[in-house]
């Protein structure tokens, strides 16, 4: 199999194996061996791959990058090397759990899928032996954070992408991030998080709207979902958070 894309490409073999794997990229050997569960590839956009595969029966989740994408911390993921078959229990943690959310039919925030990416980028870095360099960071002006805050309040049952937000007050996106954190305390995503679960908490206790309808209503593919994502944040269901205002239902 000869190929190659215009988006960098993460695969994480969930599970099965191959008698033999032999890959060539941009005309070097970078693997002969077995595919194994658990093992990471990651290819470089454009980057040429060759592949062989002898007696393969392999389930596989793939992540794709958009190289047009300003990650936090990964503004050159092109200079990192192709890798086959490498092992790293962080980067299987979070594809795993990427994966997982999706089978279950729950989409989730484009921040958060941002944030994941900029996060397993950051750890192949590390992995190549490319440790990143501690540095302080300054936070966002009162009048800035503003205009972040307000947005997404009065989006918040919409898409709220890491790019938007720092296009919106003209900052690239990995300044941002880190401004963005050292203001609040949290990356965007989970701060994005923290506002919905928060706002579905009060209208849960304040309101007698469906579960339904106020998992739609702020963005929620579905009650379940809602459901899910409270029990993780707060540990606690819909149900019971509307029990406690009302401690007899």
């Amino acid at each position: 199999m000869r190929w190659s894309a215009p988006h960098h490409l993460i695969v994480l073999t969930e599970s099965g194996t191959t008698e033999r794997t032999k890959t060539i990229a941009d005309g070097e050997l970078v693997y002969d061996g077995r595919d194994q569960p658990g093992a990471l590839t990651f290819v470089p956009a454009n980057v040429e791959r060759v592949g062989s595969y002898r007696r393969a029966r392999l389930n596989y989740s793939a992540l794709w990058i958009s190289p047009d994408l300003q990650l936090s911390g990964c503004e050159d993921p092109w200079s990192l090397p192709v890798f086959v078959n490498r092992s790293d229990n962080v980067i299987r943690t979070l594809l795993s759990s990427l994966s997982a959310e999706l089978s279950r039919g729950f989409k989730p925030d484009a921040v958060y899928v941002e944030h994941l990416a900029a996060l397993v980028l950051m750890r192949i870095r590390q992995m190549d032996g490319r440790k990143p360099q501690p540095r302080r960071h300054g936070k966002l002006g009162v009048k800035t954070f503003a205009v972040v805050r307000d947005y997404i309040e009065h989006h918040i049952a919409s898409e709220i992408s890491l790019n938007h937000l720092a296009h919106l007050v003209g900052m690239k996106a990995d300044t941002f991030a880190r401004r963005f954190k050292a203001t609040t305390g949290l990356p965007p995503y989970a701060y994005v998080l923290e506002c919905r679960t928060r706002r579905a908490a009060e209208l849960l206790s304040q309101t007698d709207m469906p579960i339904s309808t106020i998992a739609h209503s702020l963005g929620y593919s579905s009650q379940s979902h809602l459901t899910a994502t409270l029990r993780r944040v707060r540990g606690l269901t819909p149900r019971a958070l509307r029990a406690a205002r009302n401690p007899e239902s």
